[in-house]
């Protein structure tokens, strides 16, 4: 019963940040720059990595970016998503688990987003074989503090109601 519970909360995370990732798209960015969103995928990738740790965060990250490109991207938007929310994950798995005592899960998803941020600009100078676009890392470095922000916060409060009503996650995981 502990897999199959373990898999259908997966299934729901997984459908959640899709849903997410789908609605983001409809949400005018008030910062008229390119590739600047608000990262609300995100949001489920930092409660997965509090509640599952990384195995389960790095295949939700792949299915994610997997699953919305087929359903609505290029080949180019999976590797910008791919690479961006590896690394980022990577990092929010690191800080949480070795460096929470100095860095709040607001801390952790802003060094996230920038961590995304970097990723996909490594992608775009690879693609477009100039690594002057780095350039154009304060931006999104600024954008990624906001959003960041906003993505942590929101993770905190969900977090804080799952575990009120899902007590069987602490106990099966």
């Amino acid at each position: 019963m502990k897999n199959t519970r373990k898999l259908v909360f997966m299934a729901l995370l997984l459908s959640v940040s899709l849903v997410l990732h789908y609605v983001e798209g409809w949400i005018p960015v008030p910062i008229p720059a390119p590739g600047v969103k608000l990262g609300l995928a995100n949001i489920v990738t930092m409660v997965t990595i509090v509640l599952f740790g990384f195995k389960e965060t790095f295949i939700l990250v792949i299915l994610r970016s997997f699953t919305s490109s087929i359903l609505g991207g290029a080949i180019s938007s999976f590797l910008f998503s791919i690479v961006g929310g590896t690394l980022s994950a990577i990092i929010m798995y690191l800080l949480y688990f070795h460096n929470k005592e100095y860095f709040s899960l607001m801390g952790i998803s802003i060094v996230g987003a920038i961590f995304h941020n970097i990723g996909q600009l490594f992608v775009a100078s690879i693609l477009i074989f100039n690594f002057s676009i780095f350039t154009y890392l304060p931006i999104l470095m600024l954008s990624g503090i906001i959003t960041g922000y906003f993505v942590g916060l929101s993770a905190k409060y969900i977090l804080k109601v799952l575990s009120k009503h899902l007590k069987f996650i602490e106990k099966e995981i």
